[in-house]
């Protein structure tokens, strides 16, 4: 069982009044939620399918139209839109909104009635009506982009070393009482930080995933996208994009990477299929660091393939822990993918933002931390603490940090960061890069 009492300010009781479920676990995200509410009509929760966004939802609101789990919310909705949608206070969850397509001009035009900031707290886990939703919904909908739960949110991360002190250049200073080993790392990164998998075991959480994967293809995109896709194929092409794992790797050398006894996919069939995956949120890929350049052609632009959660890559690939502690090559891409999954929900918590660097010297950066005053920290992942490697791994980050300052017009970063796996404390070097252990990092 994990012990939340060690939570600091930024994990907060819910309010009273609210509908937060029993054993609700509040959200890193949360305080881009509170912001969406309290400056627009709208606040839009997007995500994967299983990453929360229905109770997080509840734990925002005071009345609720459960449109994916209540077969009497969705008949009334479509019955007496109007009359359903200013039935209750506000701010009132709609969840899965797009089940209903015409139902987002209603929404609008009660918003519109008002005018005041809060009404409606939507979810949805797919971007099916993603043009609508974007051209009407100018100055009405915040949106929020919520992921599977941090380490920090699950308990497996103290985060007392904050991101966004990091960010302010503050030294980290932190020790922990338990040191994850590589199996323990295994485990966690095949179970996941689907909320419901806290306290289900590896081999379980990987069944539910390989079911997740299953339905999503068999149903969720035929029904999310409106054409029917081979399911065959596109398990192929997610295998192909889990082997990627924190690679560039282009949709072409995803494609011929399916072929396996068969014919490979064609570059169009993937970009299609790819296109899919992202729009159902299960492919969450890591576009890289474009800052003003003095020549653009020095930085490749592909993305690093990620999953939403490396969970997914290692259902994907059938691989357990055992697999994964016998292979700290894959283990370590994967950690990588964690790692990135978890700056993504700290940063945005602070509104900034997650990229990845690589020039045309292949020299590259696992994460570049942008905040938008145009501050900037330079992060490199690593698997191992042994202290020949640190030092090997902090002249390398020192290395790229500088010459993506002399490829730039901007200052060099404010920190420099090796992330870890292994190790009990957060320090900063003599040559001033700052060493934190995952377990110990958050918002």
């Amino acid at each position: 069982m994990v012990d939340y009492r060690w939570r600091n300010w930024y994990i907060r009781r819910v309010d009273n009044g609210l509908l937060a479920p029993s054993g609700y676990i509040s959200r890193v995200s949360e305080t881009s939620i509170r912001q969406a509410l309290a400056a627009a009509p709208m606040a839009l929760l997007e995500g994967a399918k299983g990453c929360g966004k229905t109770w997080t939802g509840l734990s925002m609101a005071r009345s609720k139209l459960l449109l994916d789990a209540d077969a009497d919310d969705l008949a009334i909705a479509r019955a007496s839109p109007r009359n359903t949608l200013r039935d209750g206070p506000f701010p009132k969850l709609v969840d899965e909104y797009q089940r209903i397509p015409e139902l987002w001009n209603v929404i609008k035009g009660v918003c519109d009635e008002g005018r005041e900031p809060g009404r409606f707290v939507l979810t949805g886990s797919a971007e099916k009506v993603d043009d609508v939703t974007r051209h009407s919904g100018a100055g009405r909908l915040i949106r929020v982009r919520m992921r599977p739960m941090s380490l920090f949110e699950t308990g497996h991360s103290t985060g007392e070393v904050s991101l966004s002190l990091l960010m302010a250049g503050a030294p980290p200073v932190a020790a922990s009482a338990g040191k994850p080993s590589l199996r323990a790392w295994a485990e966690i990164i095949c179970v996941g930080g689907w909320p419901r998998h806290l306290g289900v075991p590896a081999e379980a959480a990987q069944r539910l995933l390989t079911g997740y994967l299953n339905e999503t293809i068999r149903a969720d995109l035929p029904l999310e996208t409106g054409v029917r896709r081979d399911p065959g194929k596109v398990m192929r092409l997610l295998r192909s994009h889990a082997r990627h794992t924190a690679t560039i790797a282009t949709q072409a050398s995803l494609a011929r990477d399916t072929a396996g006894d068969g014919p490979s996919l064609s570059r169009h069939t993937a970009s299609s299929y790819l296109d899919a995956m992202h729009r159902l949120f299960v492919l969450d890929d890591l576009d890289g660091w474009m800052p003003a350049m003095r020549s653009k052609s020095v930085l490749r632009r592909s993305p690093k393939r990620h999953m939403v959660d490396p969970s997914l890559a290692t259902a994907a690939l059938r691989a357990g822990p055992e697999q994964l502690a016998a292979d700290l090559r894959t283990l370590g891409l994967l950690f990588e993918s964690l790692a990135v999954r978890d700056l993504r929900v700290y940063a945005e918590a602070h509104d900034m933002s997650v990229w990845h660097y690589h020039d045309d010297k292949h020299r590259e950066l696992d994460a570049v931390v942008e905040h938008p005053d145009g501050r900037w920290m330079a992060v490199e992942v690593k698997l191992g603490g042994v202290p020949s490697a640190l030092d090997e791994a902090a002249e390398s980050l020192l290395a790229v940090a500088r010459q993506a300052v002399r490829n730039s017009r901007r200052g060099p970063p404010v920190a420099h960061v090796l992330l870890t796996a292994l190790g009990r404390q957060a320090y900063r070097r003599p040559d001033g890069v700052d060493v934190v252990p995952l377990s110990l990092l958050g918002p």
